[in-house]
């Protein structure tokens, strides 16, 4: 009894390791891929097969064989802000991005392994496409769309008189900032392909100069919009005279008028003012005489005023015959 129990014992236990050992060749050997991966088989450390895209279970020979899993999605790329010289010799700073995916991840794992190195990779082609292309083109046709340009009033506008600046603003850009971008990804997408990788989008996120020269452009910069600020100013200046010179001639016409018509009422006047003395003078001229010499009195004679006069004289007519008329009384 004891060696039959002690055999069943024996085959329990290998009926349980031999369980064990089925579930774990079958846990190493089947695998899952959610919707965002993708993977490649190796076979002792070298890929075999075609790569697995579709999500779901699957299976691999266990122990032999592991799954190298590769990201499905679009992933960013972003560079370091590089210092490069533009056609014209002006230094700025450019600071760039990128969106790329894994397309053949057989290729991509011979090539760069591992995401790592395709970021240095996409380090080396990129950077050097973006230096080349920015190097060859003018700072205008980096900063600008290729459809810019000013519309005629807003030069008119402006008020500067420098015909130089009116052509540097009526020029249209050659190539643009949209064309350049477009440039730079289908370069730099040419040699993407051996990599197993595709290049979907390249973006310059920034341009600006580089700080040494920043001060100088600032300077420049605020030059420019004070000459166009005293366009502006003498454009009003001229505007000011202009019209104040025209109200000065409106008042001087006004003025002029009103003194014209001031002549002829004071010749009116006074030519009625001789009529009415004609006629006082003719209806009783001694009396006249009288008043005016009376009126000479007043306006000559006052009690500072000395006169040497001779007894007869006309001018004391009236107050010798006043006095003659006191004596007689």
């Amino acid at each position: 009894m004891r060696k039959e129990a002690a055999k069943g014992n024996v085959v329990l236990a290998a009926v349980i390791v031999v369980a064990a050992a089925a579930l774990v060749t079958l846990l190493s050997a089947a695998y899952t891929l959610d919707e965002t991966e993708q993977a490649v088989i190796l076979q002792f450390g070298a890929p075999i097969g075609e790569p697995v895209t579709t999500p779901g279970l699957h299976f691999k020979k266990p122990f032999i064989q592991e799954v190298r899993r590769f990201d499905k999605r679009v992933l960013a790329w972003d560079g370091d802000p590089n210092q490069i010289p533009t056609r014209g010799r002006e230094f700025i700073s450019v600071d760039t991005t990128a969106r790329w995916k894994i397309v053949d991840p057989l290729k991509f794992l011979k090539s760069v392994r591992n995401e790592t190195g395709a970021q240095s990779r996409l380090d080396d082609i990129i950077d050097s496409v973006v230096r080349d292309s920015i190097s060859s083109t003018e700072l205008t046709d980096i900063i600008r769309s290729r459809d810019w340009a000013v519309e005629e009033e807003k030069i008119e506008e402006l008020a500067v008189p420098v015909e130089k600046k009116k052509e540097e603003l009526k020029k249209k850009v050659r190539v643009g900032r949209e064309k350049l971008t477009q440039d730079i990804l289908k370069e730099a997408g040419k040699v993407m392909p051996s990599y197993g990788i595709e290049l979907r989008d390249f973006r310059i996120k920034r341009i600006n100069y580089i700080s040494s020269v920043q001060k100088q452009v600032f300077d420049r910069m605020i030059s420019e919009r004070q000459r166009i600020a005293e366009g502006f100013r003498a454009e009003g200046e001229g505007k000011s005279q202009e019209i104040q010179g025209q109200t000065r001639r409106e008042v001087q016409e006004i003025v002029s008028e009103a003194e014209r018509e001031a002549q002829v009422i004071r010749g009116e006047a006074e030519a009625e003012a001789t009529r009415i003395y004609n006629e006082a003078y003719s209806s009783d001229p001694e009396f006249y005489t009288f008043y005016r010499t009376l009126k000479s009195y007043r306006e000559t004679v006052t009690d500072k005023t000395v006169l040497f006069l001779d007894a007869d004289s006309e001018y004391l007519r009236f107050l010798n015959e006043t006095g003659d008329a006191k004596a007689a009384q």
